[in-house]
């Protein structure tokens, strides 16, 4: 794509999404980088891009993760390696080898899984890994920035001198404090922190009977701080060794910044790979939030986005849990131009909009809010016309504005261009912007340009209805309550629905038959005629989602009894074959009790063993061969029907019990009847019938004619009470 005008990115709100990407972005390099993003004119590069992205996206779903790259930025250290003589700090060196290492990850990561992410890949390996930069800087400094005693022989003999030193240092003060404290010299305190020294606090009285140096005294006067005068010669040779430390420290540094000066350019490209790996992992993260991909870029010049969505809305709505309604449009060589129409608050804007910043994401190298089978093309300019221009400062009105810009458009407009022109032809006199519109119109159709543009024009929607590669669109309203369902219907022009809008809006109906009155009765009928067929297709459009709806839930619950109806039939088949197994287990049980009881009898082991041999026999004779897996899966199929069906048992033995309870607790609730003398009664769960004789303290004597029995009360049952 060539230069983009920055007021067409300002119209599309491109830069808003680049700041949504460059939110996204983990390193201040690439922060700032995402926002200066610009639609590329190298188809290669762009595509590249693209694929990269897409790419890291994958990434994000697979087990391969692309490791961190996080970097602090080395833009001042990569400077002073530009100017002679000049010495890098230890933070830039560790800076400086975090990248290195970074990097190194990133390349060995890429090539072991190159046919994962092939072009990122592609891109690493253009880099030559330099292994010397962070092993001389590790060599040099440990991992909590300090310089190694092994850096140099000069730096490890004054460290062990310097380790001596503080040894006299810290031994003639103990010396020195014991002596003073045997003397009865030094305050309670006894010692005491001095300009970073330790120091003797000593009586006021005995400061003369101390050798030393005086730092100080205490706020009453009571206490003067001593330095012993042995410990003191100590600390001077000590600031000699630490000053010939830090000499020695800074030649190290100058040795490493000189070893590390001719690859500035190779660190200047490590940074730069870095920052592209952050930004196409900013832009991945973006394209996850909002479920974009990266449809077919075709040859064809045809523009088809299926279920298209505005990423900024669809943010939106997705952090407000509110709906999004995606839209489908397409352009291609047979239908070069559409014109929607229809009332405002339709959505025709925002559906412009989509397809503008859509395209213009892509050709930058982001990933875009579509369905899968969308396909799309590469147009060399996009020229937009959108939204209020009035300008003050200039002086120049809508109208006129829009007029400088339609001359742009001349000038510029080919067969390689998407324009996108919102309200066309407004800002004038309706009927001469509207004929002025007509010209501008037929001119881009003749260049073969592909455009969309929105419309309230009678005249313009004439236009896209005669001309063979335009076509009309409306975005579908709701023929009741005249609410926009954000639907764009190709192929017929929309009504802009102005009486109807103004009516539901409470506007007397007097004053809009006035209105209607006083324009051509022509345009009133060609209005209605437009409405009426909106309304039309809303009705079948509801009609159709009902029926779609409905045919999808019948589908649906055919396909749920088809499995259900497959999961009982072969459960049957399973119960039976496990009912089948059972029977023969009870016929082999019964044959073989038959055998032992006639051995039990006669005591004979030889018709035993042959009678045990013919059932073995038998039953072998009926098996099939099957394979050791074979038996192992049949076994655990058995098994798993058995505990099934245990498990069922079970539950209807749970019931059974429960039932019985409820029955016992039952009888338990019933009025217990009187027993007199001569009721016929049995025993609960008995058959046998008698009378009572005789009755005492719970207790009765029942009468079965043959034999009595003496039995408890709570034992009998009423069958006939005496009469």
């Amino acid at each position: 794509m060539q230069n983009i005008h920055p007021k067409t990115l300002q119209d599309l709100e491109f830069p808003t999404v680049l700041e949504q990407v460059s939110a996204r972005c983990n390193t201040e390099l690439g922060k700032e980088e995402a926002l200066e993003i610009k639609p590329l004119a190298d188809k290669t590069l762009l595509l590249d891009v693209l694929g990269q992205t897409s790419e890291y996206l994958a990434s994000f779903s697979n087990d391969n993760r692309i490791p961190n790259h996080g970097f602090d930025t080395i833009n001042a250290e990569l400077k002073l390696l530009k100017i002679e003589n000049t010495t890098l700090e230890i933070s830039g060196f560790r800076r400086i080898g975090n990248i290195c290492k970074t990097v190194a990850l990133h390349h060995k990561f890429f090539k072991k899984f190159k046919e994962y992410y092939p072009l990122l890949f592609s891109t690493a390996e253009q880099l030559d890994i330099n292994v010397e930069i962070p092993n001389s800087i590790d060599y040099v400094i440990d991992k909590f920035g300090e310089i190694k005693d092994s850096a140099s022989d000069d730096l490890r003999n004054i460290r062990l001198r310097i380790n001596e030193m503080r040894g006299k240092i810290n031994q003639s003060f103990g010396v020195a404090l014991a002596r003073c404290q045997s003397s009865d010299f030094l305050d309670d305190i006894r010692e005491s922190v001095v300009e970073n020294r330790r120091v003797l606090a000593v009586k006021a009285m005995h400061r003369k009977k101390v050798k030393g140096t005086v730092m100080g005294n205490s706020k009453t006067g009571s206490i003067v701080y001593i330095i012993p005068e042995a410990t003191l010669s100590y600390t001077r040779e000590l600031s000699n060794l630490e000053f010939e430390e830090k000499e020695e420290i800074q030649r190290i540094l100058n040795r490493l910044t000189n070893d590390i000066r001719p690859f500035d350019y190779l660190l200047k490209q490590y940074q730069g790979f870095l920052t592209h790996i952050d930004i196409t992992a900013g832009k991945a993260k973006y394209a996850l939030d909002m479920n974009a991909l990266l449809p077919e870029i075709n040859e064809e010049k045809e523009l088809f986005l299926r279920d298209a969505y505005h990423p900024l809305l669809y943010l939106t709505n997705k952090f407000k849990k509110e709906k999004t309604w995606p839209q489908t449009i397409q352009l291609h060589p047979e239908n070069r131009i559409i014109v929607i129409s229809g009332p405002n608050a339709g959505g025709k804007s925002i559906t412009l909009k989509t397809i503008g910043l859509l395209q213009v994401m892509l050709q930058s190298g982001l990933l875009i809010p579509v369905h899968e089978r969308s396909s799309v093309c590469l147009f060399d300019k996009i020229l937009t016309d959108i939204g209020d221009n009035q300008s003050i400062e200039n002086h120049l009105s809508t109208y006129s504005y829009r007029l400088k810009n339609m001359n742009h458009f001349l000038k510029k407009c080919n067969n390689k261009t998407l324009f996108l022109i919102d309200e066309f032809g407004t800002g004038s006199d309706p009927e001469l912007g509207g004929a002025l519109a007509e010209a501008f119109l037929e001119i881009f159709y003749e260049r073969e340009a592909y455009g969309v543009i929105t419309t309230h024009y009678a005249n313009l929607k004439a236009l896209a209805d005669e001309l063979p590669h335009a076509t009309n669109a409306n975005m579908l309203f709701n023929s009741k309550t005249l609410e926009p369902t954000f639907q764009l219907i190709l192929g017929e022009a929309g009504s802009s629905f102005t009486f109807e809008v103004a009516q539901k809006n409470g506007i007397p109906y007097s004053l809009i038959n006035k209105a209607k009155k006083k324009i051509e009765r022509g345009k009133v009928r060609f209005d209605a005629t437009i409405a009426k067929l909106q309304k039309e297709r809303s009705k079948m459009v509801q009609t159709g989602s009902r029926l779609q709806d409905e045919e999808t839930k019948a589908r649906e619950e055919a396909e749920r009894l088809e499995k259900l109806n497959a999961k009982i039939k072969s459960k049957l088949e399973n119960y039976q074959e496990l009912y089948d197994h059972n029977q023969r287990m009870i016929q082999l049980g019964d044959k073989i009790n038959t055998a032992a009881e006639k051995y039990f009898i006669d005591n004979k082991k030889r018709p035993l063993i042959s009678e045990l041999l013919r059932i073995v026999e038998t039953e072998n004779s009926k098996r099939r061969k099957t394979t050791a897996k074979q038996a192992k899966a049949k076994q655990t199929q058995k098994k798993q029907v058995a505990q099934e069906l245990e498990k069922k048992i079970v539950k209807v033995r749970q019931e059974k019990k429960i039932e019985k309870k409820k029955a016992i607790q039952k009888e338990k609730n019933k009025p217990r009847p009187v027993f007199k003398v001569g009721d016929r009664v049995r025993l609960q769960d008995g058959k046998a019938v008698g009378s009572i004789d005789t009755l005492e303290k719970n207790k009765a004597v029942v009468n079965y004619g043959i034999f009595t029995t003496n039995v408890s009360v709570d034992q009998l049952e009423l069958v006939e009470t005496k009469k």
